[in-house]
């Protein structure tokens, strides 16, 4: 490998797989609360999720993990899942649903590029709901690298994303 080789600019990241205690309580979660969509199960120990009619961008399984308790917080492993809204309303709209629903938040944060929502599934994998503003709306540092941070995210203003078309 002598030659730098960087990955293709359209190279997505197309779905993640995760191990669950139980699936029903998971396709509760993906499904009813964040609106995913049911694509089809393996038997009755897997299940795969997407928008939009995709073929899974969640797949969940009991294969190994059926009734474990959660991953320790402090060992190797994903910190999060990214699931990224199209629009700000749309990010209005998942919070408005977490709200109503009474589902804890982690924690929120502007981060200049995006907005995002942070919470936990029902086996504590962590998941971030976000959008990201227009790249032309990036900030960037005097180098011109993208200028990332993260402060508080005004959710009340988030909110009034929902009201705007109404």
């Amino acid at each position: 490998m002598s030659e730098a080789y960087t990955i293709p600019a359209a190279t997505r990241i197309g779905h993640v797989h995760l191990k669950v205690a139980n699936l029903e309580r998971s396709l509760a979660f993906y499904c009813d609360l964040l609106g995913f969509t049911l694509t089809t199960m393996y038997g009755k120990e897997a299940a795969f999720v997407s928008a939009g009619g995709y073929h899974h961008h969640i797949g969940l399984n009991t294969w190994y993990s059926k009734d474990a308790p959660p991953a320790p917080v402090r060992s190797a492993g994903l910190f999060h899942t990214a699931i990224l809204y199209p629009t700000r309303k749309d990010l209005a709209i998942a919070y408005k649903r977490l709200l109503d629903a009474g589902w804890p938040l982690t924690g929120t944060a502007d981060h200049g590029v995006s907005e995002a929502l942070y919470l936990h599934d029902p086996d504590n994998n962590g998941i971030e709901l976000y959008w990201d503003r227009p790249t032309e709306q990036w900030p960037h540092k005097p180098d011109g690298s993208i200028h990332m941070y993260t402060i508080a995210l005004d959710l009340e203003d988030l909110l009034k994303e929902i009201e705007k078309e109404r």
